[in-house]
């Protein structure tokens, strides 16, 4: 049975530790780590993160803030540390992979600088020594998997023997993967849809219903699947559950922190404010900086996501987006 270590002790990979954790003919163990040592003391003494009042993590799950003792001699490491930290982590775990250790990553973004996926800025740490990298994607707020609530998400990686020992590993009564093998489209959805996300939560911010909000679903997933195509992903990787199924729960769920901030940036926050208020890394906004130059580097009109980075640059209040949007150049749809 392999050992599990979760890199990050947020909500997601908190859950992630509760549900692994909890399988016992599954796993061996799993050790959850964060760089923030009172954090992880905290976690250590009560079993519990403070998001998550009344969930007591199994007794299979250990803490750890040493970055060698936490990752050596794991079969199966998850990067659950927020986008903007994959790299730096990845740098330090680097020298304590084993050739066999299959790499998960859950968090969802990309990388400003080079227009990397995560799982490209992982391998460009880690090299090919290896068992694979795998991302893990879909609608599965975490709030809802440490209840133990039905939901069904992707495992995606180049090398399907890799996805397919994820989804044996991770999948329960109650949490069904699926694999696919276009692992760059699966993250590019991950990433834009927090855009997407945020448009949905501005509008709502701003008064506008739900004819609004299913405009901007639909018309994004438009924006991420022509980004997509562009890149050479597969069209149908769009219409799966971590593509049209995880755009649509993170824009329309309370659970989702870039719905949150887009509401309050609706409401007349700033961005930085948003972000505050929430109290957690809103990834939508992270993921501006290089969908934009995706969509100049590709030639690839992105209105939405477009109109959601002059809003949270200060260059455009919400209150003009709309107009904006609605005055474009008429057009057919398909």
């Amino acid at each position: 049975m392999p050992s599990i270590t979760i890199l990050g002790a947020g909500t997601w990979g908190t859950a992630l530790a509760a549900m692994l954790g909890a399988n016992d003919s599954k796993i061996d163990n799993v050790t959850l780590w964060s760089a923030i040592e009172s954090e992880i003391e905290t976690m250590k003494r009560s079993r519990q993160h403070p998001n998550f009042k009344d969930l007591v993590l199994p007794s299979k799950v250990g803490f750890e803030t040493d970055i060698e003792k936490a990752c050596t001699g794991a079969d199966i490491i998850i990067f659950a540390v927020p986008s903007p930290f994959i790299r730096e982590t990845a740098r330090k775990v680097a020298p304590f992979i084993d050739e066999k250790c299959i790499i998960v990553d859950v968090a969802k973004g990309l990388e400003a600088d080079t227009r990397k996926t995560l799982s490209e800025v992982i391998s460009d740490e880690i090299g090919t020594k290896n068992g694979g990298i795998v991302a893990l994607s879909g609608p599965t707020h975490a709030e809802e998997v440490v209840l133990g609530l039905p939901t069904t998400i992707v495992a995606a990686s180049e090398n399907i023997k890799a996805a397919e020992y994820i989804q044996q590993i991770f999948s329960n009564r109650f949490f069904r993967v699926y694999t696919n093998s276009d692992i760059k489209g699966i993250e590019i959805c991950g990433a834009l849809k927090n855009i997407i996300a945020l448009a949905a939560g501005i509008s709502s911010g701003l008064g506008y219903g739900d004819n609004t909000k299913a405009a901007i679903i639909t018309r994004g997933m438009a924006e991420i699947t022509r980004l997509g195509v562009s890149l050479g992903c597969s069209e149908r990787t769009f219409e799966s559950l971590a593509g049209i199924g995880d755009l649509v729960v993170t824009c329309t769920s309370r659970h989702s922190r870039n719905n949150q901030a887009g509401f309050l940036i609706g409401q007349g926050m700033s961005a930085k404010e948003a972000e505050k208020e929430v109290g957690m890394v809103v990834e939508g906004i992270n993921a501006l900086p290089a969908a934009m130059e995706f969509a100049e580097a590709q030639g690839v009109e992105l209105p939405i996501c477009s109109i959601v980075n002059r809003i949270v640059n200060g260059e455009l209040s919400a209150t003009c987006a709309l107009t904006e949007l609605m005055s474009r150049d008429l057009k057919s749809e398909i």
